[in-house]
């Protein structure tokens, strides 16, 4: 399925209850579900402030797939990307209390695999 949303962040809940509604119908378990959607949740967070930097002429696009043995997203915005490498570590300790990096940190945590593909976006 595809989906284009408007940088607002109400239009993905929208987007996350569809996704989990069939997550759900594929059996998924629950702890999956929760990794799933927290993921996404970042993910599209992430394209909608840092990527579309909240621009409401800019749109996110989401495309995904539910089978009942794998689930695959792709996100993309219209920004103009970013090096993953330059993301702060959010364990270090210099980091600890900055909230920069934690949403790629749990993305990559709750899922099997996160690519970012040039320009980083």
């Amino acid at each position: 399925m595809e989906f284009v949303i408007p940088s607002d962040l109400s239009e993905a809940r929208t987007l996350h209850e569809l996704i989990e509604n069939q997550l759900r119908q594929c059996d998924f378990e629950d702890k999956d579900i929760f990794g799933i959607r927290l993921a996404l949740e970042e993910a599209i967070v992430n394209a909608i402030k840092h990527g579309n930097q909240m621009d409401q002429n800019k749109k996110v696009h989401v495309r995904f797939r539910v089978r009942h043995d794998r689930f695959d997203i792709n996100i993309t915005d219209e920004g103009p990307g970013y090096d993953p490498g330059d993301v702060p570590d959010p364990l270090a300790d210099e980091n600890l209390e900055r909230p920069c990096g934690r949403g790629l940190f749990l993305m990559k945590h709750y899922m099997t695999e996160v690519t970012v593909h040039p320009p980083g976006n």
